[in-house]
């Protein structure tokens, strides 16, 4: 696997990026606590193996968390912080029910809430921002997408953004604490321009173009300006050409790219790894249960083992 990083710069904002910072802080845990089990500010290796419905997390320290939950035809995976201990809470949505069955971690506590029906796609973040993940769908619809968001308070809410044909992307773009509605606009044909366009909490309607319409999506705060980056993860014309990440940094210095990682062997699993507050880029690699990431800041790669084949890694649950 090679690997390649390229910074392309431009004019900073300092002043505005610098008063972003002060209210982004709490924000930017929240990109990563879905993913953070035990607590120490770092996304642990976390994966859901179908043939015994178990989920197996390895912590940062080395200690291993076994816990069959869910069920591998009926579910997808949603980790969150839904108690709002600072710990992700293993959860799935069942499609078939439109039920949400989560472990709190505060106190192993089990909930059940019905909130979907059949065919909805699971968005669970903190839409609110106090510090809880907030039970969320999108629903297409007579060629809309509609987003359906129950809060932890208990009060609902509901936004038409899209177009069915979109893929959802939520994330924190806007710097206030509140993750944002978030669609991608795929064009025509596979390389034609896509569109990422966002519903802002605090700034209203902002897009840009990015990517095109076969690349994943793959959100996350790369910069660490507490800001969700427009992010995209291309495939090469063959299965041995490496996979190209593509960031456009939220925080105004440009845009980098990074060849990492191969089509027929690779998924994707950006998260926190390391707890310097940025996504690494993430790799879990099938063929041997091999975690690879990427510090775009610094370019240091790092692996480990956890999982075999077979296995789905977690992080998925946020890529597009």
């Amino acid at each position: 696997m090679s690997r390649k990083i390229v910074c392309v710069g431009r004019t900073l904002f300092s002043a505005l990026i610098i008063s972003l910072l002060s209210i982004s802080s709490f924000s930017q845990i929240q990109l990563r606590e879905a993913l953070d089990f035990d607590g120490d500010g770092r996304a642990d290796y976390s994966i859901f193996r179908p043939s015994d419905n178990t989920w197996y997390v390895k912590n940062t320290s080395g200690s291993v968390i076994a816990q069959q939950w869910g069920l591998a035809n009926d579910d997808q995976v949603t980790p969150g912080d839904y108690d709002g201990d600072g710990k992700g809470d293993i959860a799935v949505f069942r499609d078939g029910t439109g039920t949400w069955y989560v472990i709190n971690s505060f106190d192993s506590t089990v909930r059940s809430v019905q909130w979907g029906t059949a065919g909805d796609e699971p968005v669970a973040r903190d839409y609110d921002g106090d510090g809880k993940t907030d039970y969320a769908v999108a629903r297409r619809s007579g060629g809309n997408m509609y987003w359906w968001i129950l809060k932890s308070t208990g009060d609902a809410v509901w936004y038409q953004w899209g177009l069915d044909s979109d893929y959802v992307c939520p994330g924190e773009y806007d710097g206030d604490g509140r993750f944002d509605v978030c669609v991608v606009r795929p064009g025509e044909t596979a390389t034609s321009q896509a569109y990422f366009y966002v519903l802002g909490s605090q700034n209203g309607f902002f897009g840009a173009p990015w990517g095109v319409s076969s690349d994943l999506i793959v959100p996350g705060d790369y910069d660490g300006d507490g800001r969700t980056d427009f992010a995209i993860v291309r495939e090469g014309a063959t299965p041995t050409d490496d996979l190209v990440w593509w960031i456009l940094r939220s925080d105004g210095a440009g845009y980098f790219t990074a060849s990492f990682g191969l089509p027929a062997v690779d998924s994707t699993a950006q998260a926190d790894y390391d707890g310097d507050g940025k996504t690494e880029i993430g790799l879990w690699r099938q063929t041997d249960g091999t975690w690879w990431t990427l510090n775009p800041s610094t370019g240091a790669v790092t692996s480990g083992q956890w999982g075999i084949e077979g296995d789905l890694p977690v992080p998925t649950y946020d890529t597009h």
